[in-house]
């Protein structure tokens, strides 16, 4: 116990200084913890996706359309269990800062997706409804939007004023879930194109392909891209994870790089302490060395060092994962919804935070302890510093 109270008074011997290492390892901590929440929920969108569908799209660029007589040809494809015809809309919600995915879609989307839980009776509402829409909840509370609202759009890869009529709400069925689409109909989208433009009529961006057995996933794209082969628009068919990682690939350089910086504040933490600890051993060489005269044993001195060093760690990155939580969700309310479709801190994340406090500690007193033990108790008392 004596020796309990002994390293906390050597914590305190000078506040200002501790109270600034504490400050930086809590700030460096909070940092690490946003670079690895914006990291680890870019990699969660694609951990989110269905291992039992598949994408099929153009086999140049998913922007250029496919016939949708495609359609019927890959529903006859052996365990293909069913097909949703898709298209990127677009468009312009009031102003271009109102960015959430916006897409066209056959009914059977919901049931594709059955992780995108809408009620029976908005789903029914729905079909009823020509120009009518279904929005995920979070754009839904951003916007507020409720039953019966008009939505306008401005269209530009579908030029024109365009008007839906929200039906349902959907609700994520997990964190992970994508809550900020805006889904409408695909067949009302047709029709439209083919009034104002018949060239780009009966055709889609991509399929959606749901399957029976999610380990054939690579048999049936091959079966699949075998019927367009050769056509005039032939098809890559990858599996729904791909797809998305196309997405998420388009931006790896950055991501890669607060991948970097995240464990980079790491090492400045580490230096950060042990700048703090050599100052301390250096200015207490002299009562290191009357330890040893009184009889303190190597064991008593590492505690000693090893437990300032942990005291100063642990206290500064448990304020800082607990001032953590509340600035995500900080962030969380003034980032747009569409940008990141879920924000939060996963486990993980947490878990490297309080690992990493403890092992900078640790690593933090090696060489105070390393330089205490290998003084002699002479040139201890002779030291002056």
């Amino acid at each position: 116990m004596k020796v309990l109270k002994l390293i906390f008074k050597n914590s305190l011997r000078h506040k200002l200084r501790t109270s600034l290492t504490i400050l930086g390892i809590a700030i460096a901590v909070i940092a690490f913890g946003l670079l690895r929440t914006v990291v680890t929920i870019w990699d969660s969108s694609v951990d989110a996706a269905g291992a039992d569908r598949l994408i099929t799209r153009q086999s140049v660029s998913f922007i250029f359309p496919l016939p949708l007589a495609y359609k019927t040809k890959i529903e006859a494809v052996p365990g293909v269990k069913a097909v949703c015809s898709a298209a990127w809309f677009g468009g312009t919600y009031i102003d271009k800062s109102n960015f959430f995915a916006r897409q066209a879609a056959d009914d059977n989307v919901f049931d594709v997706y059955p992780e995108l839980l809408l009620t029976p009776k908005d789903f029914d509402t729905y079909k009823k409804t020509r120009n009518g829409c279904i929005v995920g909840a979070s754009i839904a509370e951003q916007f507020k939007f409720k039953m019966g609202d008009i939505i306008v759009l401005d269209g530009d890869i579908f030029p024109g004023r365009w008007e839906f009529v929200v039906c349902g709400i959907y609700q994520p069925k997990n964190k992970n879930t994508d809550g900020t689409q805006m889904f409408f109909h695909y067949d009302y989208l047709n029709e439209k194109i083919k009034q104002t433009s018949p060239g780009r009529g009966d055709q889609a961006f991509w399929y959606i392909v749901q399957i029976n057995d999610p380990n054939k996933s690579a048999q049936i794209s091959e079966q699949i891209d075998a019927i367009f082969k050769n056509s005039t628009a032939e098809t890559k068919t990858e599996t729904e994870r791909a797809f998305t990682q196309g997405f998420v690939a388009a931006s790896g350089a950055i991501i890669s790089a607060m991948n970097f910086m995240s464990y980079a504040i790491i090492g400045i933490i580490m230096l950060v302490l042990a700048n703090t600890m050599i100052m301390s051993a250096r200015e207490r060489t002299r009562e290191y060395a009357v330890f040893k005269t009184l009889g303190f044993s190597a064991l008593h001195l590492t505690g000693l060092i090893l437990g300032e060093s942990m005291v100063i760690s642990c206290v500064g990155g448990g304020i800082g994962l607990a001032l953590l939580y509340p600035i995500v969700a900080g962030f969380e309310q003034v980032m747009p919804k569409g940008f990141f479709p879920f924000f939060f801190i996963e486990p993980i994340t947490a878990i490297l935070a309080v690992s990493s406090a403890v092992l900078i500690g640790f690593l933090a007193a090696v060489f105070p302890i390393q330089r205490a033990l290998s003084t002699k108790i002479v040139d201890g008392f002779r030291f002056v510093g």
